[in-house]
Order: C-alpha cells, then structure tokens, then sequence
C-alpha cells in the first residue's frame, strides 16, 4: 500500500494548534485528525466527508464550532480533480445533474475506503466505536447516507447536508438503519442538488424507520449560518444522548 501523509492537529501547552505531516501506510485515505484537548479516554469521532472538487480542509471550520470532547476526522476523497479531489464520478444518463448519480463503481470504492479507513483511525486513535458519526456535504453527504445504508452497525447518527439518498437503495436496504438519527438539509435555492432531492432522501429514511430531521434554508448550495447553528445544536444532542446510554 502506498504511504499516505496525514495532517495530525494537536494544541501545545498554550492552547494553539500545530500541525505536522506524519507518514503512515496503514490509513486508506489522508485525512486532518484533530484530537480533543480533553474528554474521556476514548472519545466520540464525527467523520467529515466533503463535497465534489474540495479536499479535507474544506469542513474544518464547521467541525471546529462542534462540541468539545470529539475527536475530528476530515478525509479527503481518493481522487484528484482539478485543485480538488471526488468520490466518484457522475453518472448523467438518467437525465442530467438534477437527476445525477454516484458512478457505482467508484461509489463502492469509496465506501470500502472510508470503512477500511474508520477501523483503522478507531484503533489508532483509540475512538469510542459506538459514537462514531459523519457529517457530510454534497458529495460527501452522499457518501455517508451510501455508507449508512451498507453498514448500519457502525454510525451512531449520520450528518447529510445538501445531498441525496442514491437511488439504488430502497427501504429493505435501509432496514437495519431503523433507529438510527439523521439530520438532512437542503437550500430551496440550491441549482446544484435541489432540496427536493434531500426531501425524498427524508422520505424515504423515514419510511424505513430512521429518525430523520429534516430542514430547508432558504441559500443555495452550501452551509448557511442558520443551518450550521442547526446541526452544531444537533450534532450536541446526540452526543449527549450517547454520553446518557453509555452510563
């Protein structure tokens, strides 16, 4: 396997954050860890996967505003596009980008990645392996409601921000996941993936028994103030909620 180089963020004795490169061949994917400067001796992890075209860093402000305690996990996708990286390329056949795809190839790479990647950063950073959740946007929200639907077992609650449920799942698919939260968003101005999409996500989340919020906001496509205050305060719940069965 090839060497991959993780940006490890760790805060000195005055508080303020240093990062260094550290090269390992043991991680599927590189990745921005940041630890908690204090919390329990194996902390929760929220998994942040982000959209088509950006890279690791681009989610670490919104993980920064999450409660203390967690371990941060930005990864970045496999491959490089422009200035960027992708989880997948877009199949367009069903009738352009408002009713794109994952390519399903590049799709199952990626989550057979990102699961290879999770066992990997539980061990090594000692992560608590039931409060694991991922926070994702476009692409990456995507990808995590592919990853919820294929391994249920392993998320406490998933995060899918301006994203959509990918059609080759149905509600037997998602059975296992009944139970599990998800918080969905969307933007009634969004042209890129239209709320319309993440409703239906909803929809049928819902329908197989998984506890979905769902809101709208009325910006395009990213993360506005109001629904980054929304998921921060949700994200807050449901690591309280674990903290309350773990006891």
């Amino acid at each position: 396997m090839a060497h991959h180089y993780i940006n490890h963020v760790g805060r000195g004795e005055s508080g303020h954050e240093r990062r260094h490169p550290t090269m390992t061949p043991d991680f599927a994917l590189e990745h921005v860890s940041i630890a908690p400067e204090d919390g329990p001796e194996t902390p929760p992890a929220v998994v942040l996967l982000h959209g088509r075209g950006a890279d690791e860093e681009d989610l670490v402000p919104v993980g920064r505003q999450l409660p203390g305690g967690v371990h941060l996990l930005s990864v970045r996708a496999p491959t490089r596009l422009g200035p960027g990286f992708t989880w997948y390329d877009i199949d367009l056949s069903a009738g352009g980008l408002h009713a794109s795809q994952p390519d399903p190839d590049d799709f199952d790479e990626s989550l057979s990645l990102l699961s290879a990647f999770l066992e990997t950063a539980i061990a090594e950073y000692g992560l608590d392996d039931e409060q694991i959740g991922l926070l994702g946007f476009s692409q990456g929200a995507i990808l995590a409601l592919g990853a919820l639907a294929e391994q249920p077992e392993r998320y406490a609650w998933i995060v899918g921000l301006h994203g959509y449920l990918p059609a080759r799942y149905d509600v037997n698919d998602l059975a296992d996941a009944a139970g599990t939260a998800v918080f969905l968003g969307g933007g009634t101005q969004d042209e890129v993936i239209p709320a319309t999409r993440a409703e239906d996500a909803a929809n049928r989340l819902e329908a197989a028994g998984v506890e979905v919020t769902f809101r709208t906001y009325p910006i395009g496509h990213g993360i506005g103030r109001e629904e980054a205050g929304d998921l921060i305060a949700w994200v807050d719940s449901q690591l309280t909620n674990g903290d309350a069965d773990a006891v």
